[in-house]
């Protein structure tokens, strides 16, 4: 499907998985097809991918695959060996998963394992692909991997690693929202800023959330599942949110309550039948986020699909690509000079930072953008 003239920022896209490198349950089903993947998302309007990794060595595949690509970026630190064309679209963000945080005392060594997540940071901060510290957080649904006490004790040390690298953080909530909240709280100026992703918590957990000043909430499948979570959704501000697909989980079924809303579709085979024009069925992936904007427009009965878009789109920028804004506030400023108008949404959302100073420069809003 081609782009229509929105402008999408994947956040979560979890290309390590085997999934992508066409291996299901343990089985070889299709050959690894990243690069088909990334042509449908680029096709769609999806113009930035943000890489998860969930462990040291996950991490590391999320680096390797965004040094391939100038258009991935990574949460943690891991790539794949794929050759892919275009200018800087995929980032990375690394740390643990609540879940894995086991890792740190099986390591043997947990400072040694620690040293070793902040000198992957560095390399990937260096790179220009690690945009931010996850995703790491508590998950109470995942106890039988990890016990809540050592995913406490962890989830604050990785709060370490965001303030010695300055980067913000990719969070993640799941059934444990008061625990999360208070360390969130109790470490608001260790980091400058963070999302929340997947949400799928009540209405109390969002306003928590959403009273912590530099937070956002992230958006997939999984938080539109009921009319419930739908009713949750209507209260986050657009100018407070993000989307994502957390693929390849997370997809938007024929059960959820958004399903009502999404007017984009794909062609789809089973992996047994695969075909590399389509997408897999069951997989989900980037160029699906899409359908997670026009659930979000329909439930929040936002007509202009494209200027929410665009406002989804600051929201990212503000936390994982700052330094676009300041060379948008540049050519704005530089076009003034001329005596030039009709500036476009980010130039004018944008103008107004130029002055202020860069710690301030990220939080920074102006009333044009907000839906």
């Amino acid at each position: 499907m081609a782009s229509t003239g929105v402008k999408l920022i994947d956040i979560a896209v979890n290309f390590t998985d085997g999934m992508f490198r066409g291996i299901y349950h343990g089985k070889q089903c299709h050959a690894a097809d990243i690069p088909a993947v990334l042509a449908r998302a680029w096709a769609s309007g999806v113009d930035r991918i943000i890489v998860t990794g969930g462990s040291l060595k996950e991490s590391r595949e999320a680096l390797e695959i965004a040094e391939t690509d100038g258009e991935l970026s990574c949460l943690d630190a891991g790539c794949f060996d794929y050759v892919l064309l275009g200018a800087f679209k995929v980032f990375v963000v690394m740390c643990l998963r609540s879940c894995d945080v086991l890792e740190f005392e099986e390591s043997g060594d947990p400072e040694g394992h620690f040293q070793a997540l902040l000198a992957l940071a560095k390399e990937g901060i260096a790179k220009g692909k690690v945009v931010a510290v996850g995703e790491c957080g508590l998950d109470y649904d995942r106890l039988h991997f990890c016990p809540s006490d050592v995913q406490k004790k962890y989830f604050k040390k990785q709060f370490e690693l965001a303030e010695a690298v300055k980067l913000p953080m990719f969070l993640h909530m799941r059934a444990a929202g008061e625990d999360f909240c208070e360390i969130v709280s109790e470490n608001l100026y260790r980091f400058p800023g963070g999302v929340t992703h997947s949400f799928t918590g009540t209405a109390e957990d969002r306003d928590k959330l959403l009273s912590f000043e530099k937070m956002f909430i992230g958006i997939n499948g999984c938080s539109l599942k009921t009319s419930e979570n739908l009713e949750v959704l209507q209260g986050i501000p657009a100018e407070r949110m993000m989307i994502e697909t957390d693929s390849p989980y997370c997809d938007i079924k024929n059960t959820h309550a958004g399903i009502k809303f999404v007017k984009s579709v794909w062609p789809s085979k089973k992996k047994e039948k695969y075909e590399p024009d389509s997408t897999v069925k069951g997989r989900n992936e980037p160029c699906l986020v899409r359908q997670v904007l026009e659930v979000v427009a329909g439930c929040k009965g936002i007509a202009d699909i494209e200027g929410l878009s665009k406002t989804l789109y600051h929201n990212t920028c503000r936390l994982f690509f700052p330094q676009d804004l300041d060379a948008s506030a540049d050519a704005q400023l530089e076009s003034a000079s001329e005596g030039s108008e009709g500036f476009d949404w980010l130039v004018m959302e944008t103008w107004t930072l130029s002055t202020l100073p860069a710690s301030e420069k990220v939080w920074e809003i102006s009333p044009e953008v907000m839906v």
